[in-house]
C-alpha cells in the first residue's frame, strides 16, 4: 500500500520531470524559431532606406515607414511576416503604399519570428500613431493567418499569399486577398478552398506569375513555384490592387 509520504514523493517526482520537459520544448522551439530564418535581401533594403520619400524608424517591436513629407497618414497598415522571414524583407514590396498612396506602414517584428505566437494586440502597434484614422491589418503566408485572428481590431483586412483559418464570413469587414498563380505554398486551390470564410464582397485577385516569395524579398522558398514576374511589376501590382481597395471603403 502507497503511504501518503510516498504519494506526495511521487507526484513531487512528476512535477519535476513535467517541467523539465516544458523547459526543453520551450528551448527547443527558441532553438527552431533561429534557425533558417529567410533575411531580407539587401538591395532592395538599402533602397528604401535611402529612398528620400520615405521616413524609417525602427524600435524593438516594428519597423514603421512613414511619408516623409505632407502630414501625417490617413490610413495605416499593421502587417506580419511569414513565418521565419526577417521583417526588412517587405519593407521593399510595400514601400510604394507609403511613396504613392501616402499611408503608414508598419511592420511587426512578431515573437521568435513566429506570428502566430505573438499575442500582441494590435494597439501595440497603432498606439504611438493616433494620427492615422483607418487602420489595416495584413500579413503573409502564416502572418496573414495571425491578421485573420487579429481583424475585428481593425477596419479593413489585406492578405497576401494567404489565407484564413479564423471563420469571417460574418463579419462586415472589407477584405483583399492577393494570391500568385506560381504560389507554391498558399496555392491557388487552398486560398479557393478557404474562400468561404471570408465576406461574400471579399476582393480576390491572382497575380499573374506571381510565387509565394514574390510578396517579399527575401529569395527562393522551399516548396514554391517559379515566378515569372518581375520585382517592379510585383511592386506595382500590390501598389495597384491596395490603392483601388482602399478607395473602396476609406
Amino acid at each position: 500500500m502507497i503511504t501518503a509520504r510516498q504519494a506526495r514523493r511521487w507526484a513531487s517526482r512528476l512535477l519535476i520531470v513535467l517541467l523539465a520537459l516544458v523547459v526543453l520544448v520551450a528551448a527547443a522551439l527558441v532553438v527552431w524559431s533561429r534557425t533558417g530564418i529567410m533575411e531580407a535581401e539587401p538591395e532592395p533594403l538599402e533602397e528604401v532606406f535611402g529612398d528620400p520619400g520615405v521616413e524609417v524608424t525602427e524600435s524593438s517591436s516594428s519597423l514603421i515607414l512613414e511619408p516623409a513629407a505632407g502630414g501625417p497618414s490617413a490610413t495605416g497598415l499593421v502587417f506580419y511576416p511569414g513565418a521565419k522571414v526577417e521583417p526588412d524583407a517587405y519593407a521593399a514590396r510595400l514601400a510604394e503604399l507609403v511613396t504613392e498612396q501616402s499611408m503608414t506602414v508598419v511592420i511587426v517584428k512578431p515573437w521568435l519570428h513566429l506570428a502566430l505566437l505573438d499575442r500582441r494586440g494590435l494597439d501595440t502597434f497603432t498606439g504611438d500613431l493616433p494620427e492615422v484614422g483607418t487602420w489595416i491589418v495584413g500579413g503573409h503566408s502564416l502572418g496573414g493567418v495571425r491578421a485573420c485572428q487579429v481583424a475585428a481590431e481593425a477596419d479593413a483586412l489585406l492578405l497576401l499569399g494567404s489565407y484564413c483559418a479564423t471563420d469571417l464570413s460574418a463579419h462586415g469587414l472589407p477584405v483583399l486577398s492577393l494570391a500568385g498563380s506560381e504560389d507554391g505554398l498558399s496555392t491557388p486551390t487552398k486560398v479557393s478552398e478557404a474562400r468561404s470564410l471570408l465576406p461574400d464582397d471579399a476582393a480576390m485577385v491572382e497575380i499573374q506569375g506571381a510565387s509565394h516569395a514574390s510578396f517579399g524579398d527575401y529569395g527562393p522558398q522551399d516548396g514554391d513555384g517559379t515566378a515569372t514576374i518581375s520585382d517592379e511589376d510585383m511592386d506595382a501590382e500590390v501598389s495597384t490592387e491596395v490603392e483601388e481597395f482602399v478607395g473602396s471603403f476609406a
